[in-house]
């Protein structure tokens, strides 16, 4: 029997606001042992996204909430420990929801292996790992860039805004990237490759965009909400395509969401606005990681993490994404 110890976070409460730490209790278990066909997990890295706060509501959304008294649900990159299934052996690198605590237990088939010789690990939780496949399918199955064509994509130095505007550009678009301050605007253009940003905390955003997209806006890749979607709702040109992939802005909202005021720009327009789940796509996941593999060799797609180091840090540390404090992809390191 195993005496492995496992800290967990255990959601207590559904958040009002800002997620706190007392929203959660922190505690230490036995680690448990896997039955037939599951997998012990050791935790290596964590990922912290927005989607996160969304699961912590009782309401109803595309997927069932965390209970109350439940493991925090969160993607992680880790180690096998125990392996009571023949696909995967011991000291194999796997993918999957590991929960915020320091061991998992999963069923085999919910993980997916990966060669950590290809990459850092906590590239397989950014660009080639969830928030990828994000940009990919949300981009080029719904937005279905045309050469030529003039993208915007809010959250630009985040971790699916960053791989979305350069799957962009490698299709041959121009890309403007909304980002929150010079440091993130200066890496979209100068690390990333958009042709432009705005800063939206220093800028006028509608001034901004009318400068840079003098001829409309084709498609808008949407992971704010708010004022920044009001904005670029005034600015699309005919037949233009709006991807609604996230409302960050608005997850802590203590009243209720503010939706979009200037949506008949999508009649006048001819316009599309259209939201998804990468869990839908899960079926296509292998095309999209060998895609998003080959730009990675081919120097083509570049990625930054945020790394902050303890698990016990998680409250806190998740609280940076809805701040703008982050810059890249997040991630909690929790062990070697």
């Amino acid at each position: 029997m195993s005496t492995l110890q496992n800290r967990q976070f255990r959601l207590t409460s559904r958040p009002v606001g800002m997620v706190k730490r007392s929203d959660f209790e922190f505690v230490t278990a036995p680690a448990g042992e896997p039955s037939q066909g599951e997998v012990l997990v050791r935790v290596q890295y964590l990922s912290l996204d927005p989607a996160m706060r969304g699961w912590m509501n009782a309401g109803r959304s595309y997927i069932a909430p965390v209970g109350l008294g439940d493991v925090m649900r969160a993607g992680g990159i880790g180690r096998v420990a125990v392996s009571d299934d023949p696909s995967l052996a011991v000291g194999d690198t796997v993918v999957g929801m590991t929960g915020v605590q320091d061991y998992a237990i999963a069923k085999a088939r919910d993980l997916t292996r990966v060669d950590p010789r290809l990459a850092p690990l906590p590239r397989f939780l950014g660009a080639l790992g969830m928030p990828g496949l994000t940009a990919y399918f949300g981009l080029l199955d719904i937005g279905q860039p045309i050469e030529g064509e003039t993208v915007v994509v809010s959250a630009a130095a985040g971790a699916v805004g960053a791989v979305t505007g350069q799957i962009a550009k490698i299709k041959g678009c121009r890309v403007i990237g909304i980002a929150g301050g010079p440091d993130k605007c200066r890496y979209v253009v100068e690390d990333l490759g958009f042709d432009a940003a705005i800063d939206y905390k220093n800028e006028d955003v509608q001034r901004a965009l009318a400068r840079h997209c003098p001829k409309g806006i084709d498609i808008y890749f949407d992971n704010v909400g708010g004022d920044i979607l009001d904005a670029v709702l005034s600015m699309l040109a005919r037949r233009a395509r709006v991807i609604i992939c996230g409302a960050i802005s608005q997850y802590n909202s203590m009243e209720s969401m503010q939706g979009p005021r200037n949506y008949m720009s999508l009649l006048v327009n001819h316009a599309l606005m259209e939201g998804f789940v990468v869990f839908d796509y899960a079926a296509r996941y292998p095309e999209g990681m060998q895609a998003l593999a080959g730009w990675t060799i081919a120097g083509k797609l570049k990625a930054r993490e945020d790394i902050v180091e303890g698990l016990e840090t998680f409250p806190e540390t998740l609280q940076k994404l809805f701040r703008g404090e982050n810059f890249g992809k997040l991630v909690i390191k929790v062990s070697e």
